[in-house]
């Protein structure tokens, strides 16, 4: 009985932390709802005694790559206002690329199933672990590993958005289109300037140099 009803309290902290991660206005409560979910995911896995997964889940995401993260966007100084200028503009064309990803997704799940239960018995095998894991990552869990690309995926273009974002006007960008159009006859100038000569005039009495 106790048992069950920590796993739902644990279960609504974490879907409550998970919604609270999208839905935060200030990055740096999205990125500290997001410590308390993987702590959350790692006390569930404490319950399904998978303690080395929720071990690693501590030390690995919530005391180096969460930090990492908290710094980064402490660093980043994020203009929320900037951020949303355009927002309702690209809008449409966003949710038209998002439901084409999804009808991908169903059409390939409904044909196939998530987790594939028929593969060979690789415990007797000659093949090293390496390979074992390989294969059951992209055999039995293919798909969960599609799925987790596609999320780092969508991590890359919101960090390269954050980064290029053009806040300050006294930054310096790199304008590609006139890097590849350069000439080379273009990057210098010869200049002629005459020489000059330096005069040195002797003192009669002292016999210093002015």
């Amino acid at each position: 009985m106790l048992t069950s009803v920590l796993f739902y309290v644990f279960a609504f902290i974490l879907v409550f932390s998970a919604i609270s991660v999208v839905t935060a206005k200030n990055p740096v409560h999205a990125v500290l709802f997001l410590v308390l979910a993987f702590v959350t995911s790692s006390c569930l896995w404490l319950m399904l005694n998978v303690e080395f997964l929720a071990l690693i889940l501590i030390v690995v995401y919530v005391g180096a790559v969460m930090v990492l993260f908290l710094f980064v966007v402490m660093m980043l100084d994020i203009d929320v206002e900037t951020m949303r200028k355009g927002f309702w503009k690209n809008l449409p064309l966003a949710i038209m690329l998002g439901i084409i990803v999804l009808v991908e997704m169903l059409v390939v799940l409904i044909n196939k199933p998530m987790v594939i239960n028929n593969i060979p018995d690789l415990a007797n095998s000659s093949i090293s672990n390496a390979n074992q894991l390989g294969w059951v990552l992209y055999t039995q869990y293919s798909y969960p590993v599609e799925l987790a690309s596609l999320i780092l995926l969508l991590g890359l273009v919101a960090a390269v958005a954050l980064t290029l974002r053009k806040s300050e006007k006294n930054a310096k960008y790199q304008n590609i289109s006139k890097q590849v159009a350069a000439k080379a006859s273009e990057r210098f100038e010869m200049l002629n300037m005459p020489s000059e000569r330096e005069i040195i005039e002797e003192d009669p009495q002292e016999g210093d140099k002015k």
